[in-house]
């Protein structure tokens, strides 16, 4: 094989590392959960080694979230996703410091975890499960999958594994938040957020691939297109 050939099988290899990115990016993406939960753990072991200077721990944990931002830009990652991670900080040392309260760093994250519950249960309860969503554009059938009772219901199956998983954040951390444990409100933050994001990923996947949803595949032998 001469130098710039490629054979098919290659290609498939490519489509489906790329299809799995594209996954991962639609479920929020394993970068940005671990982005944000390094400026957290700064945020609280500046505020408690630092005599409880709540704005010196919101400085640290922003110039961090914004240092993080732009080694992703360097790295060639796309400024929304690079971008969005850093906001996600500014806001939440806004906040702290508005309020005086160092829990409520932590607050946009309660936020976003029980909006994206909600979100999911509803988009499940309206027969257009979230998960058929992210997942039908990348086999290339776009939502012509709601015409399949079939897969409605294993796309509302799989939902409900993700709602799952925000509502199990919200039942830890939300007491934790509200008497004002921030040492264990941070840890908790960092414990169920990559790992328990790739756990429900890793379920949705296998739940899939048992109903002949192969997502390492399926991209592939789809033809999905992709922007150029």
């Amino acid at each position: 094989m001469t130098e710039g050939q490629h054979t098919l099988e290659d290609e498939e290899i490519d489509l489906d590392e790329e299809e799995e990115r594209d996954l991962l990016s639609e479920m929020g993406g394993p970068q940005g959960i671990a982005d944000s939960s390094i400026p957290g753990l700064v945020f609280i072991a500046v505020y408690t080694l630092g005599g409880n200077d709540l704005q010196i721990a919101a400085i640290a944990a922003i110039g961090l979230g914004a240092l993080i931002g732009i080694y992703r830009l360097i790295k060639g990652e796309s400024a929304k996703y690079a971008a969005g991670g850093f906001i996600g900080v500014l806001i939440a040392g806004f906040i702290a410091t508005r309020t005086g309260k160092a829990e409520d760093f932590f607050l946009p994250g309660l936020l976003f975890n029980a909006g994206y519950a909600i979100a999911y249960v509803v988009s499940i309860l309206v027969r257009w499960p979230l998960i058929g969503v992210f997942v039908g554009p990348l086999m290339g059938e776009g939502m012509t999958w709601r015409q399949d009772p079939d897969k409605v219901k294993l796309f509302s199956r799989a939902s409900w594994l993700w709602a799952g998983m925000f509502v199990v954040r919200l039942m830890v951390q939300l007491p934790l938040y509200l008497t004002s444990s921030l040492v264990a409100l941070g840890i908790a933050k960092t414990v169920m957020g990559l790992p328990i994001f790739a756990l429900t990923l890793w379920l949705t996947y296998l739940m899939l691939k048992k109903e002949g949803l192969d997502l390492k595949r399926v991209t592939g032998s789809s033809g999905s297109p992709k922007p150029e």
